[in-house]
This record gives C-alpha cells, sequence and structure tokens, in this order.
C-alpha cells in the first residue's frame, strides 16, 4: 500500500521547495514531486525581508547569504522623452531604519542551497518524476507518477507553473493576458560600484531595471517592444553593452555583459480560485506577474507562509475544506492588490495619452516630496498591510 503523506508539494521550483520545507518544517509528513530541470537558471531573484527571513526559518539563508548583495536604496527615474516628466523617487531602507530592503541573490546558486537543505531533511521524501496524472479520491488525493508510483496525499500543494495540471484537476479557472513587451535578463560588470542602488528607468516601453549583484556586478531586466528584443538580443555583446550603458545613462561607467541573455514574453495570470478541495495553488500555479516591482517570487513565499500557517491553525487536524477556504481568504486580497498595482504601473507606462501621464507624474511627485507617503509606500512594498496596519496604531486612543 502507497505512503500517505500530510502534503504533497508538486513543482521544485523556489517556490515549491520551499512549501516543501516549511510542511515538514511545521512537523508534517511531506512528498515534493518535480523531475529535476536540466537547465541552468541565469537569472537572479530581489527578495524582500519577509522572504529572507523564511529563508533563514529554513535553515537556507546562510548557504546563499554571500551570493547575495542587499537592497538599500531603490530608485525610480523617469526616462522618457514625454512631456510630462516626473521627479527621480529614491527609497532608502534607513529612513524606515532597516539594514536594507532585501537581497538580491541568483537562482541557481539559491535552488542548490534549497536541493541540499531538501536532502538533508528526514520529514521529505523526494520523487524526481513527473506527476502523469492525479486522482480525487473521498479521503486523499493519489498523483500517478511517470515511473509508475503512486504518491497519496491529504493535501496537494501544487506549485507546477502557469500550466498547472494540480489547478486543472481542482477545475480552477484563470484569468490571463497578455502584453506587448519582452524582457531582455543578463546580468552585467560596471566600472562603478552600485552602492547598493536599484536604479529603475521608466521609459516609453517599459521599466529597465538594473539591480545590484556582489561586487561590482548587477542583474538588469530590460523591458521592450517584441521586435526590438529579438534585434537587440543578436547583437554583438559589446554592443549590447554600449546600449545597456547609454540607457543607463552611464551612471555605472563602462558595462561588460557577463552573462547569456535571455528573453521572456511579458504576460499575466490570476487563478479565479487559490484553493479547491484538496489542492492548493503556490506561487505560479495561482498567479503570473511581469519581472516589474520584485513582487513575482516575494508574492509566491507569501503563499507558502499563509499555506502552512493555515494547516498549523488545524492543530494537526488535516481538514481540506477548512483550509481551501482560509487559504483562499487570505491570498486572495494580496494576490489581487499586487496583480492590479503591477497591471496599472506597467500600462501607465506604455500610455502617452496626457491626463495618464499627469496622474502618474503627479503620483510620483507625491512619493518624493511627503515622506509619511513614501514611507507607506515602503511598508507596503516590503509587507503588505504592515504600512495601512502603523498609521492604524497610530490612530488608536490612549
Amino acid at each position: 500500500m502507497a505512503k500517505l503523506y500530510d502534503v504533497a508539494v508538486v513543482g521544485g521550483g523556489l517556490a515549491g521547495m520551499c512549501a516543501a520545507l516549511a510542511a515538514a518544517d511545521a512537523g508534517h509528513k511531506t512528498a515534493i514531486i518535480a523531475p529535476k530541470s536540466g537547465v541552468p537558471d541565469g537569472r537572479t531573484t530581489a527578495l524582500m525581508m519577509p522572504s529572507i527571513e523564511l529563508l533563514e526559518r529554513l535553515q537556507v539563508w546562510l548557504h546563499v547569504r554571500d551570493a547575495a548583495a542587499p537592497l538599500r536604496t531603490m530608485r525610480i527615474i523617469d526616462g522618457t522623452k514625454r512631456l510630462l516628466r516626473a521627479p527621480t523617487v529614491s527609497f532608502q531602507s534607513s529612513e524606515l531604519g532597516l539594514e536594507a530592503f532585501g537581497y538580491n541573490i541568483p537562482n541557481a546558486p539559491l535552488l542548490d542551497a534549497l536541493h541540499d537543505v531538501l536532502a538533508g531533511q528526514e520529514n521529505i521524501d523526494c520523487f524526481d518524476e513527473q506527476v502523469e496524472a492525479v486522482e480525487d479520491g473521498s479521503s486523499a488525493a493519489t498523483l500517478l507518477l511517470a515511473g509508475g508510483q503512486r504518491v497519496n496525499a491529504l493535501i496537494v500543494a501544487g506549485a507546477d507553473g502557469r500550466n498547472s495540471l494540480i489547478r486543472r484537476t481542482a477545475g480552477v479557472g484563470v484569468r490571463d493576458w497578455k502584453y506587448q513587451q519582452t524582457a531582455l535578463v543578463m546580468n552585467l560588470s560596471h566600472e562603478y560600484g552600485h552602492a547598493d542602488t536599484s536604479n529603475e528607468f521608466h521609459t516609453e516601453d517599459g521599466p529597465f531595471t538594473q539591480v545590484p549583484l556582489p561586487g561590482n556586478r548587477s542583474s538588469l531586466v530590460w523591458a521592450m517592444k517584441p521586435a526590438r528584443a529579438v534585434a537587440m538580443a543578436q547583437l554583438p555583446s559589446d554592443a549590447l553593452a554600449l546600449a545597456v550603458e547609454s540607457r543607463m545613462d552611464s551612471v555605472l561607467g563602462k558595462i561588460t555583459i557577463d552573462s547569456t541573455v535571455q528573453s521572456f514574453p511579458f504576460s499575466g495570470m490570476i487563478a479565479t480560485a487559490f484553493a479547491k478541495g484538496r489542492f492548493m495553488l503556490i506561487g505560479e500555479a495561482g498567479h503570473v506577474f511581469p519581472p516589474i516591482g520584485a513582487q513575482g517570487l516575494n508574492l509566491g513565499l507569501r503563499d507558502v507562509v499563509d499555506f502552512v500557517d493555515v494547516i498549523r491553525s488545524m492543530g494537526g487536524q488535516i481538514d481540506p475544506d477548512r483550509i481551501a477556504s482560509q487559504y483562499n481568504r487570505l491570498r486572495r486580497s494580496d494576490v489581487t492588490s499586487r496583480t492590479f498595482g503591477v497591471d496599472l504601473l506597467n500600462r501607465s507606462l506604455l500610455n502617452g495619452f496626457l491626463p495618464v501621464q499627469l496622474a502618474r507624474t503627479g503620483g510620483l511627485s507625491l512619493l518624493s516630496r511627503v515622506a509619511p507617503l513614501r514611507q507607506l509606500a515602503m511598508r507596503e512594498g516590503i509587507s503588505p498591510g504592515s504600512g495601512f496596519r502603523r498609521m492604524g496604531r497610530r490612530h488608536e486612543p490612549v
């Protein structure tokens, strides 16, 4: 008879491995099911401090902190040539009394560290296979693996990406959309130090975002029209480096491209529900963002935290319907608000309509001039709801 797990996680990306570690750390018999990817991941991920704190609890952070660079200043720079241009806005972690907003981490060492920690967990069984089918039984779900094994679980966490088999099995629909943009993603070496500062240039084609790495290195996400992205990706390395330096107004001096240049079409997706029956959606199984504002994986790791907290709140009794109801309630406002915010920001850059530009310029001007508003925005960016909760405490009667 197949072993019965409390939790089975399908998907071996960053969010999936964190979900398996968090479930096991909470005392649940856990399985993680995902074939290893043979494709190297040259991207980086900017994680805010709540995500770093999760990695610390899971004993992962100590393995990757030397490969990470702190984010102490985040600047928004209007790089458009439009009539109305916003002032530069600088968000500084010191203004909130924080050492850093978070850290930018290369995905490859983070994935390696997660694999190593998973392998050392006695409460986790790892299956390096594809899930071929899922059966939803009255007392457990059964996952049929490519090699013929069957894995039974009381709860299944689908962290298997935007084309999630788990989401389809649960009968959860999606709303998705595309943008006429493609992101070029690469790592850079540069002449001058970055001072732990991320620079996000807003352009007519979308954001151009440089994020620090250790030393005189940074990662870059450059949004542009798809045809231009194809042409830019085919440039010789030195010509592309010159284009990057020009777009960055040479703030970091001479640029050298020191990684493979990858491209990713901009798109978005949100599930109509984040849990149904025994099936919970985590990460890109439930929501997909364009790479703007460091939202994607941070949102996925908040999925992980809420998922494990809901199971823990059951007091050891796993009731799928109650877990699904609570998880849905917790995730809906966070995911919906972030989806709306990222979509609005991106579309405002692409829209040359004067009233839209006036609203965007006015909003950034207020952030630049009004410290309490800027601090509220920073707190909300780090941890949703924290800024408004802080405001509420200030107005509580003594």
